[in-house]
C-alpha cells in the first residue's frame, strides 16, 4: 500500500468525531479521492523542487521522500500539515487543479513481455539488483541480500502502485523498465534514464 493517502484512489465517508452513530448517517458526506497520473506526480515532485524541499528526481513515483517533502512543505507555508494534496495545498504550489487533471499519462514502458518472472525463480543478483533500485527510490530499507522477503515483496508494491503500475508484487518487465533494468537482463547493472 502506498504511504501516500493523496495519491490513492478511494470513496470515504466523513462523519464528525464523537457523533451519535444516527446523527453521523445522516450528515454523512461523500469524498471521492482521485489517484493522481505518474504525469501529475511529476508536476507535484517538479513544484516542490522549486520550493526547495525535494531534493529527489521527478520521476512520477510518490514514495517516501515526495511524503516528506508534502509534509515539509505545508509546514514551512503555515498550511495544515495533512500529508495530502487539498486545495490549499495545491494552490500554494501554483498548481491549477485543471493542470493535475490534464497532467499526460507518463508513456507505458516498451513492451517486452508481459509475463511475469516469480521471485523464486530469480537469480540471488538479480533480486540485489531490485533491492537496490528500491532502497535508492526510498521504498525498500532492508539488507541488499539477494534473498526474496516479506521486505522486497512489499517494497516492490509498493513501488508498483507508486508507478501506476498493477500491484501485483511481481518482478515482470514493465516493472523492471519502471525500475531502470534490462528486462531481458535483470543481474545487469541499472540504467541511467
Amino acid at each position: 500500500m502506498k504511504r501516500s493517502r493523496a495519491l490513492l484512489v478511494g470513496l470515504f465517508f466523513a462523519m464528525p468525531m464523537g457523533a451519535p452513530p444516527v446523527q453521523a448517517q445522516a450528515s454523512a458526506v461523500l469524498l471521492y479521492t482521485q489517484a493522481l497520473s505518474p504525469g501529475a506526480t511529476v508536476l507535484i515532485q517538479q513544484r516542490l523542487q522549486q520550493a526547495g524541499v525535494y531534493g529527489g528526481h521527478a520521476d512520477g513515483i510518490w514514495g517516501p521522500d515526495s511524503q516528506a517533502a508534502l509534509e515539509r512543505f505545508q509546514q514551512t507555508r503555515n498550511l495544515q500539515v495533512t500529508g495530502q494534496l487539498n486545495e490549499a495545498t495545491v494552490a500554494t504550489l501554483g498548481v491549477a487543479p485543471g493542470e493535475l487533471l490534464a497532467a499526460r499519462p507518463m508513456p507505458p514502458p516498451a513492451a517486452a513481455s508481459s509475463a511475469a518472472v516469480t521471485p523464486d525463480i530469480l537469480s540471488a543478483a538479480a533480486v540485489r539488483n531490485v533491492q537496490q533500485r528500491l532502497r535508492s527510490l526510498g521504498f525498500y530499507r532492508g539488507a541488499i541480500d539477494g534473498l526474496w522477503g516479506p521486505g522486497t515483496q512489499g517494497a516492490l508494491e509498493r513501488f508498483q502502485q507508486g508507478r501506476g503500475l498493477q500491484s501485483t508484487g511481481q518482478v515482470n518487465p514493465a516493472t523492471l523498465q519502471a525500475l531502470g533494468l534490462d528486462p531481458n537482463n535483470p543481474t545487469a547493472p541499472h540504467r541511467v534514464q
